[in-house]
């Protein structure tokens, strides 16, 4: 048995005053609780990705990660009923003279209960075959009862025409989809923002899994439509965007990059005009993800400001054989780009740090002040 080795961490008056807080003592990190006249002494480090338990809250006995929500009790440091095997490391604490003090050398043992990896968190290798490529439908409706989209009609005829291009289409229609918005995790802090996401490592029931296997894993290329909104893409547009700040805080964090040898193309319908300004939030965005455009990247139809007859807009989308041959066009030309891609083989797996990524990364600035 370790010797004891009691370190002093403050006044009872003053480790009285918070429920919660975290604490360094030496060369730890503590998160210390007071509860019923009781103090608790656990590891700060959460065991799912080391999310700061001092910074997070009490409820009843069991300290709530601030980042992902997972408890371990405040004194024994285990886990929650059901997940005691999940446990972090807890520490003896004394009262003595008005001092809290703690047993830096009687910790137990942090132990984690077996998780099998997520399916989405696998090698990313593509799979021999044809070019594929995912259409992503980003057109709200009520799926009981559906309209015609102009964006998804020209979605179809770019899918449609991939078989004559030697390449397999499958389109995504996030209308079907029942999938949470992004809560926020990056908010907390970079490294709370996982791969894959947390929502869908904690949520058997969110189906946004489908974009991501698409994306990361499925998909040589991806043409996005979407109709305008107010001057901007469609909520579901955004709603998916957001959950997809994962892929790119990847490269921020650990400096993967899960989009390789992938072409992305789009596809912008409105009644009202902005294509310009729609389209180029989506090429600003999934550049960042580390998608590479064709030349002409999308296709696009508006009416206009003063042209607010939808019924006419239906109409001349649905009929013209320009925009239908647009389409097909556009699917042409991320195919082809795509098989080029693929054939050369030269995407990186880790990009030079640039802009906001000339940062070190903190494993690499942990790594080089140990080093």
């Amino acid at each position: 048995m370790a010797e004891e080795n009691w370190l002093d961490i403050g006044s009872v008056e003053e480790m009285s005053q918070a429920p919660l807080r975290r604490i360094a003592a030496g060369s730890r990190e503590l998160a210390v609780s007071f509860r019923d006249g009781r103090f608790g002494v656990v590891s700060n480090a959460c065991n799912h990705v080391g999310g700061p338990l001092g910074e997070g809250r009490l409820d009843g006995e069991y300290i709530v990660c601030p980042w992902h929500n997972w408890k371990f009790h405040r004194c024994s440091g285990k886990g929650e009923p059901g997940f005691e095997e999940d446990a972090v490391p807890a520490y003896a604490v004394k009262v003595e003279g008005g001092r809290v003090q703690v047993d830096m050398a009687s910790a137990t043992r942090r132990t984690r209960k077996p998780h099998p990896a997520h399916p989405l968190a696998r090698k990313i290798e593509r799979a021999p075959g044809p070019i594929r490529v995912a259409g992503i439908s980003t057109s709200p409706m009520d799926e009981a009862n559906p309209r015609f989209s102009g964006s998804d009609h020209l979605l179809r005829h770019a899918l449609d025409s991939c078989a004559a291009y030697g390449a397999e289409g499958r389109m995504i229609r996030l209308s079907e989809l029942k999938f949470r918005a992004c809560e926020g995790y990056y908010s907390k802090s970079a490294h709370a923002c996982t791969w894959p996401c947390s929502i869908t490592q904690m949520d058997e029931s969110d189906q946004l899994d489908r974009v991501y296997e698409a994306l990361v894993h499925w998909a040589d290329a991806i043409i996005v439509a979407t109709p305008i909104r107010w001057g901007a893409a469609s909520s579901l547009y955004f709603k998916m965007a957001e959950r997809l700040n994962c892929v790119q805080n990847s490269i921020t964090i650990r400096n993967q990059v899960l989009i390789r040898n992938k072409v992305a193309g789009f596809i912008v319908v409105g009644g009202q005009d902005n294509i310009q300004g729609v389209a180029g939030q989506m090429l600003g965005f999934f550049a960042e993800l580390g998608f590479i455009f064709p030349q002409f990247p999308y296709v696009a139809h508006s009416r206009g400001w003063s042209s607010e007859d939808m019924e006419r807009n239906v109409e001349i989308v649905r009929d013209s054989k320009e925009l239908a041959e647009g389409a097909s066009m556009l699917a042409r030309r991320c195919v082809d780009l795509a098989a080029a891609l693929i054939a050369q083989d030269q995407a990186p797996v880790a990009i030079e740090r640039g802009g906001r990524k000339a940062h070190p990364l903190e494993v690499e600035r942990a790594a080089g002040e140990t080093g």
